[in-house]
Parts: C-alpha cells; structure tokens; sequence
C-alpha cells in the first residue's frame, strides 16, 4: 500500500483515498477478489486503475459503456498510463495495434464490452496472456433479482476463471444486499472484501411532486425558470417523448436539446459534448444519457416520467452534485406512467408455447452430443426476444441441461491489404501457400471480399484455419471481417419431464414480471412515504440512518404526498374482424393471446419484426391500456 499510496499522488493527483478504495485495493493486492459498491460518481475508476500500475500483467476491464472507456483512456493517457479499448467502434488497423501491445506486455489496462467474449480470436489471445486483475463494471448486471439482468455477465464469472485471471473485481453503484450477495456467489468474493460505502448523499434536496398528466410540462418549464440557471438532465421514458419536451423548452426559450438511443452516434456524440461543456445547458434524454459521463457540475436533474425502480432512481439522481455542491432532484410523479412502464416488462416475457418449442428444439438432440447455435435464428423461429432466449439457455445451464462452450464466427471474410493475393503468396514457403489457397477455394469469392467458413475447408482443422486468418490480420496482410456467431452448447441430459421444465421456466419469467411491477410501486410507495424519504430510499439498499434527512419534500413540508388518480383511460375498443383476419395471416407471430395482446399494446417481438406487423394500423392501437386488461381482451 506504500507503493499504491505514492503512485495515488504522483499518477492520479491525489493526496489521499476516497472512502473505500482504501479497504478494496488493499485486498487486490493481498492477492483476493473484491467487490465495491460505490455511489455514482464516488472513485470506483481508481480501484482498478490504480492496482493496475502495481501488479503485474494487465488488467482487463469488462464494461458495456463506451463512452465511459474513452473517457477514461484519455485521462490515463494523459497520466501516462498505456490503456487502450476493443469495440465495436474501431477499424481493423486498430484493433490490430491493441492486439500487438497485449502480446508485447506493453498494454496496462484493456477495456472491452461484454460481446468482445463472443470473439474466439479474442478469447484464444486472452488466453495466452498474464490477467492480473478482470474487472467487473455494472457488476449488478450478474443477478438474476437485480434491476438489470444480463445473462452475459453469469459468463463473465465463468470466463475470468477459464482464462486464469488472479483476481476479480466487480463494482456497481447500485445493489441491494440481495444483489450484493448474489455478485459475491458469482465471482468467488468473500464477505470480508465487499465494500458498501453507502447510498446517502447529503448535498441533494430531493423533492417528489405529483402531478397530473397534463400538468406536468408546464410545472417543468416553471422550474426552469424560476430557478438559477445549470447544467441540467430531464429524464424521460420514451424517445418520441424526448424529442417532444425538448422542442417544447426550445420554444419557451431554454437551451435544450434531446438525447436517446434512436438518434445516431454523431448526433448523440455532438449533444453530449453541446451539454458537457456548458454550465447551463439542458438535455431532455432516456435512461441512455448519463452512463459513464464524468460531469461533476449538474445541478438538477428532473424525472418528468416515473423511473423505472429505485435502482434507476438512484442512479440516475447520482449524477448531480458530484462536485460536492448544493443540487436539486426533482420527481413529477403520475401515476399515468405506470402502464407504459409494465409495458416494457410484459413485452419480455415469453409465451409457454414459445418456451415449449424452443425446449423441443434444444432436447432434440442426444445427452453428450454437441451442436451450435444462432441466437438471432433461434429468436426468429420461436419469437422470443433476444435477452429471453439468453436468459432461458442460462437457465438450462444452471440446471446442468448444457454446457456452453467457446463461441465461434460462422462466417469470414478475407481479402487481401495489397489487393493482390499474389502479394501474400510470396512472403510464405510452397506449402503454407498451398494451405492458403485451399483456404480460399473452399471459399465463395465475391467482386472484393472472400467468403470463408474454417468448418468446410477440406482436410483442415478449423481451429488451424482460424488461428491461420488471425495471424494473416495481425501481420497486416489481409482484412479480416466475422459474421454469424453461433454459441457452442453440449447436452449433458434430458429433463425428466419437458412439461414440467417448461412450466418451471414459465413461472421464473412470472415471478420477474412481478418483481419489475413491484419496482414500479415503490417508486410510487417512495413518493408517498409518510416520513423521510431520503431515510426510506438508502434503506432499500441495506443503509439505516438515524435521524431524518431534513431536505426531502417530507421533512421540508412536514407532511406525506399522495398521487392523484391516473386520468381516465379510453374505453376498451377493438376491431375484433380485422384481428382475427390478421391472426390467421400471421399465426407464428399472432397466434396466442400474449402475442396479440403484446402487438395491441406497441410491443414488438421477432415475429412481428419479420412479419413487419409494426406498420399494421392495430400495432399500438391499445398502447395506453393496463397490458393485463388487454390479456383478458384478446
């Protein structure tokens, strides 16, 4: 910790450590995985930054933020640190200079998305590298009960063992001490090395205001104006409503603009950095704007919409006043918002006939067989969502059904960098060029790029085709392009019963339907919390606080707030002709009562994708109806 203590002040500029990054980089550098739960904006960065420059090895660094990784690579760059990121933003010669330095040892800290792990390549060059430390952001991500579920990271678990890393550290700004434990099963971390520093903020006045819906744009542009001008995020549900609120306080005169994810990158990157570098500047966003953005001068940050749960809230109101400074929350609660929230959820979840032939077509083969998988055809064939089917095959596994194995491109796609294969030819002996143009002719040559697939080069190992196009690329002799990842999987047995695994799987996805509706209501039950709310929220994440906070909307009225009643919603009304005619012209994407119902509300799957049902005058028609009233409609 000497060593670490100097290096805090001579890197990073610090004279002393942040609350808890004392306690998890000394059990890093004792050799064991940690775990930090650190409010948004409190220094998680410095845990795996700082014991980097120590260790030796890289560190890898999993996280699905991009624009979090190159925010901090420039900052460490600047420190003179040698990090560097692999996405889905750099060309070819990029990932190929990264490449180099993982394999020279000069590369220190290695950022990746959680999808860079679906690249055999990557894993095979991980594999042969010294990990000292794989770091975990948005660790949350890894239970099964958090806010944001993502089987990927249940792999992530498995692939820092497989690949020998010498210690794990997860990190997220959110967790209950459920989640908290379930991250710690997960990565193998002991309880003494799980670091909670806290949910309490005491420079946020946090007010919760209900409102009735159409009331509640002006109450927002009062606020504006009448409070002192600053950086400010406005947090909506949807995209179309980003859009519209924006162009409303454009025309009252405030400088906003939106941000969601519909909007291309440029676009995005341009708004980000209009908002950054200003102190006054509004932007009207999703839940898509905020992650990873270092800005410590937001001093407000409105829900216009209910968040989602807790865990959002939270998040999301973590990024004001990371300066230390006087900053205002503030919540307009109606409860107006909660169908189009349970929406989100009940679009998810997947039918039992969907479950049940996507069970047939896994269990189809023989226990010890192995075969391989395209997630996208699989979603296609049994309309179920992308994150669903994921979800499901976790399941299987957990279970013991599978076994997944390393990951593998279907497709590739090679063309020489001179424009001459002839070029290439001459650096190699007579026999390797020979392999090569056996290579290519089992290829399908296009007008510039071959199309290979290492399975069906006759008389070759895959294995000798794949590490023969990789080396190829890192030479710089070709470019090299992946396409189709299939997922390895063996089948270890047979269920005793499908109909039982089915209705087993059936009711996991019912208990999360009503775990993420239960989210929303504590939202609601927060806003009406008859004491300190501030007391009540950072109880939720397992902190007990002994006094009231005195600057939520209960300790400043006195007094507990209720909610107006939703407005009333338009009468049930439903062209039951052109529905049925419609189902018998699409029974794969119609066929059962959820996916109609799913379809009336604007909540597309895969069938309906593919049938481009979306365009249909009867998509959405139901959109503002309670999903379950419209359930029992269809």
């Amino acid at each position: 910790m000497t060593t670490a203590a100097e290096i805090l002040t001579s890197r990073f500029g610090y004279t002393e450590f942040r609350p808890g990054q004392r306690q998890v980089i000394e059990s890093l550098l004792a050799g064991r995985s940690a775990l930090a739960v650190f409010p948004t904006g409190a220094g998680k960065s410095l845990c795996y930054q700082l014991p980097a420059l120590v260790l030796e090895g890289v560190t890898v660094v999993v996280s699905p933020l991009i624009a979090l990784m190159k925010d901090q690579i420039d900052l460490l760059r600047r420190h003179g640190v040698d990090a560097a990121r692999l996405d889905s933003s750099l060309d070819a010669n990029e990932v190929r200079a990264v490449s180099d330095r993982l394999r020279d040892g000069s590369l220190k800290l290695l950022y990746v998305a959680p999808e860079r792990f679906n690249n055999e390549r990557f894993l095979a060059q991980l594999g042969q590298t010294k990990i000292a430390l794989f770091a975990v952001d948005e660790a949350h991500c890894i239970s099964e009960w958090g806010h944001n579920f993502r089987p990927d990271y249940l792999k992530l678990a498995a692939r820092a063992r497989e690949l020998g890393a010498e210690r794990v550290l997860a990190l997220t700004a959110t967790a209950t001490p459920a989640v908290v434990a379930d991250i710690r099963a997960g990565f193998g971390i002991e309880e003494r090395d799980s670091v909670v520093t806290g949910f309490y903020r005491p420079n946020l006045t946090l007010l919760t205001t209900p409102v009735r819906a159409l009331e509640r744009d002006q109450a927002l542009i009062d606020r504006l104006r009448k409070r002192a001008p600053g950086s400010t995020i406005v947090y909506v549900t949807l995209q179309r409503t980003a859009e519209r609120v924006a162009d409303l306080l454009a025309t009252a005169g405030l400088p906003t603009r939106a941000y969601h994810a519909g909007m291309n990158a440029d676009d995005r990157v341009e708004v980000q950095e209009w908002w950054t570098h200003s102190d006054a500047n509004i932007v009207v966003a999703t839940i898509a704007f905020g992650m990873g953005i270092d800005k410590a001068d937001v001093r407000y940050v409105y829900h216009l919409n209910l968040p989602k749960g807790l865990e959002s809230y939270s998040q999301e109101i973590g990024r004001a006043g990371r300066d230390g400074k006087p900053s205002i929350c503030e919540l307009f609660a109606c409860r107006d918002d909660v169908p189009t929230l349970e929406n989100f959820t009940f679009g998810d979840t997947p039918t039992p006939e969907a479950i049940a032939s996507l069970l047939d077509d896994v269990f189809a083969h023989s226990a010890g067989e192995q075969f391989a998988v395209s997630e996208y055809e699989l979603s296609s064939r049994h309309d179920v969502r992308s994150l669903v089917l994921k979800t499901i095959l976790t399941y299987l596994e957990l279970d013991g059904f599978l076994e997944q194995g390393t990951p593998f491109y279907a497709g590739y796609s090679v063309r020489p960098a001179s424009g001459e294969w002839d070029d290439v030819y001459a650096i190699f002996d007579p026999d390797r060029t020979d392999f090569l143009r056996r290579v290519l002719a089992s290829g399908k040559e296009g007008r510039i790029w071959t199309g290979v697939d290492p399975d069906a080069v006759p008389g070759e190992e895959r294995e000798r085709v794949v590490k023969a196009l990789g080396y190829l690329e890192q030479r710089g002799l070709v470019e090299l392009k992946v396409a189709d990842v299939r997922q390895r999987f063996t089948l270890l047995k047979q269920p005793p019963s499908l109909d039982e695994l089915r209705n087993r799987l059936a009711e996991n996805f019912d208990r999360r339907e009503q775990s993420e509706a239960e989210r929303i209501e504590r939202v609601i039950a927060l806003v009406e919390h008859n004491g300190c709310q501030v007391q009540s929220l950072v109880g939720y994440f397992g902190e007990t606080r002994a006094d009231p906070c005195g600057h939520c909307s209960y300790c400043l009225t006195g007094s507990a707030q209720s909610l107006p009643e939703s407005a009333a919603t338009p009468k049930l009304e439903l062209d039951r002709a052109v529905l049925n005619k419609l189902t018998a012209e699409h029974p794969a994407a119609l066929g059962t009562p959820r996916q109609r119902a799913r379809f009336l509300c604007g909540l597309s799957s895969p069938a309906t994708t593919k049938a481009k049902l979306s365009r249909h005058a009867l998509f959405g028609a139901l959109a503002e109806q309670h999903f379950a009233d419209v359930l029992a409609l269809t």
